[in-house]
């Protein structure tokens, strides 16, 4: 997201500013978060979906012995980057179809978890994440306690957690692979509460703009990354192999 949308570099709320009363900017912002999770758990929901069914048509295992599989790898990443440095170009109908084809991509991607681990364990998985991220998440909403310090800290786990994982590509050391599932599982935690409460922050500048809706869809695509970062990193450690 783009510096200038950043509630905190702001210092006075604009809907105080112009006298909305708390209760409409209340009801404006669980209508706004309500949004961000919708398109959010919509997004899982077709992930899992186009996962399971590729999956079990049998050409997930076929496509992915070819080359074929760099592009259903990397494509999720490149809308990604394409999202977040073209929110202010693109349209807010551009972004939506963008993040239904980021979640398509990241199904068939994500198809080989039903090749390697069994059924119930990738259901487990999903429902301790799922309950972690809704309690994560409405810590995040309710604490008055400020989350941004972590921010950094967090993204600059993230990097090292990228670093770490190239090097064990050589390695392939399972002590490391073990370490890196850990700690990957704390750091997204962590940015599901900060994620949240960035996003409730932002909510002030935002509301009544043309911007509305880009957040929204970016809000959910950040939230969707946290969610399934976490489901992959406990699933690896987690998971009953086939």
């Amino acid at each position: 997201m783009q510096n200038q949308f950043d509630p905190r570099i702001r210092s006075v709320d604009p809907a105080i500013a112009v006298g909305v009363p708390r209760a409409a900017r209340d009801a404006g912002l669980r209508s706004y978060m309500l949004k961000i999770y919708n398109y959010m758990a919509s997004g899982v929901l077709l992930t899992g979906i186009v996962a399971l069914l590729f999956a079990e048509s049998g050409y997930a295992a076929q496509v992915m012995q070819t080359p074929l599989r760099w592009l259903i790898i990397l494509s999720p990443l490149a809308i990604v980057f394409a999202m977040s440095f073209g929110i202010n170009r693109m349209k807010e109908s551009t972004l939506q179809t963008l993040f239904w084809s980021f979640a398509v991509l990241m199904g068939l991607s994500m198809s080989t978890i039903f090749l390697v681990y069994t059924n119930t364990s990738i259901a487990q998985t999903f429902f301790a994440v799922t309950a972690s991220f809704l309690g994560l998440s409405l810590y995040g909403y309710t604490t008055k306690r400020d989350l941004s310090g972590f921010g950094t800290f967090l993204i600059m786990g993230v990097v090292g957690l990228l670093v770490a994982m190239v090097i064990n590509l050589f390695l392939q050391s399972p002590a490391m692979s073990f370490a890196i599932s850990a700690i990957g599982v704390l750091i997204f935690a962590g940015l599901t509460a900060y994620d949240t409460q960035k996003l409730k922050s932002m909510y002030a500048y935002v509301a009544g703009t043309d911007m509305m809706g880009k957040t929204v869809i970016m809000g959910a695509l950040t939230l969707y990354l946290d969610f399934i970062n976490m489901f992959q990193f406990l699933l690896s450690f987690m998971g009953n192999r086939e």
